[in-house]
């Protein structure tokens, strides 16, 4: 089996790195960067989304696993005290994939031409720099409502956790194949009017963003942020593409998400 390592950059997370590396091999495991059967990331969930990100591409060949390094990692299911254990289990005992869906943002521009498409792991949000976002909602096809406010936040299920989870949104099971629309600080009065409520949408609904006010906007992907001018449309959906997780024990989400935000150190 060929593996690669994304580190955090950190010298505990390097000193890990390099044990991790250097027992693996002696166990006859090929370290290949390129063309990894598994990535480990040795880190935090930045470290996590920095190693989705670079393997975009293999996502069928490829399968992901994490020890966190600093605080808990929603994605890392191993500890340092863990890293003997974990080695032996790579190295003896075929691991179990779980898959988790994806996010799809493809954004077109005014003149045509190329289309941007971007796979996001937690989620894409989308602010201006100057005044309010303001779009037209769309939901197959058709017109949902007109968004004022300071931002939208698209997540999938295991990104429900993260930014959306402070904006209010709700925490969804990422055997679920949807995405989540969350706003930022909506404007409602008398004349502006927005749902309130974050919109869950499955895998078979489209939801398409159109620029009433023509303006630059900040879209992230994950923690990559672009500024783009001209923007005709922001197209999000439950991507084809999923992520592999290698499983060699179980750890099911809702304990993850009960260490994550609910258990202290005392009552685990």
């Amino acid at each position: 089996m060929k593996f690669a390592i994304v580190s955090k950059g950190d010298e505990r997370s390097e000193q890990i790195k390099s044990t991790i590396k250097q027992y693996l091999t002696d166990f006859q495991l090929e370290y290949n960067q390129n063309e990894p059967d598994l990535v480990i990331s040795v880190g935090g969930d930045g470290t996590f989304l920095e190693a989705f990100h670079t393997y975009l591409q293999r996502l069928n060949e490829t399968a992901f696993i994490g020890i966190h390094t600093g605080h808990l990692g929603f994605y890392a299911d191993w500890v340092p005290d863990e890293v003997e254990k974990l080695i032996i289990e790579i190295a003896k005992t075929p691991f179990q994939i779980v898959e988790y869906p994806l996010l799809e943002v493809i954004i077109r521009g005014k003149s045509g031409g190329i289309e941007d498409r971007f796979l996001a792991l937690n989620e894409a949000t989308i602010k201006t720099a100057d005044g309010s976002v303001v779009f037209d909602v769309e939901i197959k096809g058709e017109h949902f409502e007109t968004f004022r406010g300071d931002g939208l936040c698209i997540s999938t299920p295991s990104g429900s956790t993260a930014y959306n989870k402070a904006l209010g949104g709700g925490i969804i099971h990422p055997s679920i194949d949807a995405i989540q629309l969350t706003e930022m600080a909506s404007i409602n009065n008398r004349v502006f009017r927005t749902i309130g409520s974050p919109l869950i949408l499955p895998k078979h609904h489209t939801c398409l963003l159109k620029p009433v006010v023509d303006r630059s906007f900040l879209i992230a992907i994950d923690h990559f942020t672009t500024n783009y001018a001209n923007v005709k449309s922001i197209q999000c959906r439950v991507a084809e593409e999923r992520i592999r997780f290698a499983r060699f024990r179980q750890f099911p989400f809702w304990k993850r998400v009960r260490e994550s935000f609910i258990a202290d150190e005392n009552n685990r």
